[in-house]
């Protein structure tokens, strides 16, 4: 059980889970569920700008390279390597109807800088994605390459100094007591760096282990929670006292979402926004409920204060501020080399997501400056930073 409050908030676990569950969430899925938020713009193509993807199961085709000889090792790799791939596949399919919509939709978009390294949607590898369609849960995709990905995000982009390990799945407990050591000592902003990548990071374990594919016959297959491999990730004891700290963190990283929400509603609320699909009385209806769902964000009680960042000196808030952004714009490239399909999909949606709520809490002089009609100039959101954020806080 996670229960109290959460390091640098006056918010606790028990307020959260009360809000959410019964009064935000039920709203969120429904919004979720319909056609603005289920369809999101993606280029699942885009090479690993970092590394040659060498990975024993490549994304294009999953192909296992042909070995000289039989072994047992080489079966076993090429059994795994089509589990993955039938696993992690994106599901494209979209209906002809579907198809000639979204070519209308891009033309009600606005663009601005961001967090992330945005996709060319223009690319003609960039396709639409029904979510729906597309869950995030257990793919098959574990092991090394997975930990590369993850050891990339952390090692790289942490502000973390280079003698503090983060622990390995084969390692002790000794460097989970170093690595906390050591994020209690660093400033607030790095520390709130660090605890959002770690709550992205419990999300997708919590999703695969919550949607594991428990039994695959060819009659059918059955997804469920998987206790085991939670267990594994979040048990107090098996993880050395890092697992609880691990789910405040996804509180946390629910918070600064939940605030960006809060912040964002002048920018929804203008008469000429509108959530548009080309059903003018189901976008009607659609952008009162996200009306509803941003004036119930603004009214928790227990807001994270996001002045307490970059509230120093004025040349060191601004340096810091930006090595903020660049930092979070580099794990936006590291999605990139992520070699399932389907993880590339919701790993790239979560830290766009993300990104887009830092933007908008970074923003917050030029949300309070946005006219109540005409264009917001100062401000914008695209559409696909629109889809992200309100999926990643529904994740």
């Amino acid at each position: 059980q996670v229960t109290g409050y959460l390091d640098d908030c006056t918010c606790d676990v028990e307020t959260i889970d009360a809000f959410n569950n019964y009064k935000l969430f039920p709203r969120l899925n429904q919004l979720l569920e319909s056609d603005y938020f289920r369809y999101y713009k993606v280029n699942l193509q885009k090479p690993c700008p970092f590394w040659d993807d060498n990975s024993h199961c490549g994304m294009r085709d999953c192909a296992v390279q042909p070995c000289p000889s039989y072994s047992e090792e080489a079966n076993n790799l090429a059994e795994e390597c089509e589990e993955a791939k039938r696993l992690g596949a994106v599901d494209d399919s979209l209906s002809k109807e579907t198809r000639q919509a979204v070519l209308q939709w891009a033309q009600h978009d606005d663009s601005s800088d961001s967090f992330c390294e945005a996709d060319d949607i223009h690319s003609p590898d960039a396709e639409y994605v029904d979510l729906l369609l597309n869950p995030e849960r257990y793919t098959g995709y574990k092991g090394p390459d997975a930990w590369k990905i993850w050891n990339s995000i952390y090692e790289e982009n942490c502000f973390k100094p280079q003698n503090v390990k983060r622990p390995l799945a084969s390692d002790t407990g000794e460097s989970f007591i170093y690595v906390t050591e050591w994020v209690s000592r660093v400033c607030v902003e790095k520390r709130a760096f660090y605890r959002l990548i770690s709550g992205l990071h419990a999300s997708i374990n919590i999703h695969l282990s919550a949607r594991y594919l428990l039994q695959d016959t060819w009659s059918e297959k059955k997804w469920g929670p998987n206790i085991t491999e939670f267990q594994q990730r979040f048990d107090e004891v098996l993880t050395s006292g890092e697992g609880p700290r691990r789910l405040k963190n996804l509180y946390f990283l629910y918070l600064i979402e939940l605030r960006a929400l809060s912040k964002v509603l002048p920018f929804f609320e203008r008469p000429g926004f509108q959530l548009y699909t080309g059903n003018s009385g189901r976008d009607a209806e659609m952008k009162h409920l996200l009306l509803e769902i941003l004036h119930l964000a603004k009214s928790f009680p227990l807001h994270f204060d996001e002045n307490s960042f970059f509230a120093g000196n004025t040349k060191e808030a601004a340096k810091l501020k930006e090595e903020f952004r660049l930092h979070f714009k580099n794990i936006s490239k590291i999605m990139d080399c992520v070699g399932c399909i389907k993880c590339r999909l919701w790993g790239k949606l979560q830290t766009q997501g993300l990104g887009t709520a830092l933007k908008i809490l970074f923003s917050e002089n030029l949300i309070e400056k946005i006219p109540e009609s005409g264009p917001s100039y100062g401000f914008q959101l695209t559409r696909q930073e629109i889809v992200a954020l309100f999926n990643a806080f529904g994740r």
